[in-house]
């Protein structure tokens, strides 16, 4: 056998292995799956590991079989060709075999299957809603019900840009991460606003699909405390890779904590819709609501991207009639990459039109107010 045959013999054999292995979860070269932290998660861990090792004893198997027929076999070593015929006993024993060994595979696989989709019974329901590019959470049921809030990624864009050196969780990391206690079943209910996106944490064990008008659900238990990542899964748009999943399991005592101060903390940013504000605080606040939400698209200094994404400074829209702007910010436009923000509050929804036709070039002195918004959306 040559030595680069035999090289690369030993490094797929070295390969599977190490697949077959656990690894570090800070480890940069890592191979395998992340460490598992539900039950679900460490049974899908423990049959790839299942089926790796399978592949491995059939590569060698059939490889090292292979060789040495052709090598011990050689013609001129003094072989002859033979002559096979039909045998209808190997032909058995050859399906029989792999039979066995994919029923031997596919069972468990099942089980997990069928353990995956059991959303019955919840501690704790919560709706995620996938949007282009977050998402938001809504806890229907369990101590946190009626919290609301969106997740999105909060990477600086000096660092997106390559001006700052990249954090440890770079594209990772979000500024309102989803909160649940360990040990309590949480069922996810997810949809999506505009297209499919899918809502994946490797470490809980979860992958599903967000569907506009459609309502899937998943659910995972978090076995200890801790910090789980994970990003959307489907091809979603633009910003696709810049939209991450962050799930922070705490200990029950305090997850009670966290849901406690969520709560005081909505209570106090709570606005009356019809309490006016002056150009200067819708400015101020739009201008956090557009770096947030429409920056990627349309740059922070309002010229787009040209023959992709409109410009905003001097266009027809931020500089024309005021109910045509606040439309399409709320309802988005069909054929186009502009998504509709309905689900920004009233209140950032008028601060954000308002900082659009004011800011740059754009000087309408227009001011838009969340009772305008608010009395749009009855």
């Amino acid at each position: 056998m040559s030595s680069k045959v035999t090289a690369a013999l030993a490094g797929v054999l070295t390969l599977a292995m190490y697949s077959g292995l656990a690894m570090a979860a800070a480890d940069p070269y890592q191979l395998n799956l992340p460490e598992p932290q539900t039950i679900i998660a460490r049974q899908i861990y423990d049959q790839h590991t299942l089926a790796l090792w399978i592949c491995l004893a059939i590569f060698i198997g059939v490889f090292g079989t292979m060789f040495y027929s052709v090598l011990k076999h050689r013609k001129d070593a003094g072989y002859k060709a033979a002559n096979f015929h039909h045998s209808t006993t190997v032909e058995i024993i050859w399906t029989i075999i792999p039979f066995f060994i994919l029923v031997g595979m596919a069972y468990p696989a099942t089980k997990t299957i069928i353990a995956m989709k059991d959303t019955s019974s919840p501690d704790i329901t919560i709706k995620t809603t996938g949007y282009q590019w977050k998402w938001g959470y809504d806890y229907i049921t369990g101590e946190g019900e009626g919290i609301s809030f969106l997740s999105a990624l909060s990477t600086p864009r000096a660092q997106q840009e390559n001006k700052e050196t990249k954090g440890e969780n770079y594209l990772l990391e979000v500024d309102n991460p989803l909160v649940v206690p360990t040990g309590k079943k949480i069922r996810i209910l997810l949809t999506a606003n505009d297209v499919i996106h899918a809502w994946w944490v490797p470490a809980l064990g979860v992958k599903q699909d967000a569907i506009p008008g459609f309502i899937r659900d998943t659910w995972f238990t978090a076995d200890k405390p801790g910090t789980y990542r994970g990003q959307c899964a489907e091809l979603c748009g633009k910003e696709h890779g810049f939209m991450p999943i962050v799930v922070e399991a705490l200990e029950p005592e305090k997850y009670a904590q966290w849901v406690a101060e969520k709560k005081k903390k909505s209570a106090v940013a709570a606005v009356d819709v019809n309490k006016t504000f002056t150009l200067d605080e819708l400015k101020a606040e739009g201008e956090k609501v557009y770096a947030g939400n429409c920056v990627a698209c349309h740059q922070a200094n309002g010229k787009g991207v040209p023959g992709t994404f409109a410009a905003l400074d001097g266009s027809k829209i931020a500089t024309g009639p005021k109910g045509e702007h606040i439309n399409i910010v709320m309802n988005g436009k069909t054929g186009t990459a502009m998504a509709a923000f309905k689900h920004l509050s009233d209140v950032q929804i008028a601060a954000v039109v308002t900082y659009e036709r004011n800011a740059w070039g754009n000087t309408t002195g227009d001011v838009v107010q969340p009772s305008e918004i608010n009395e749009l959306r009855k």
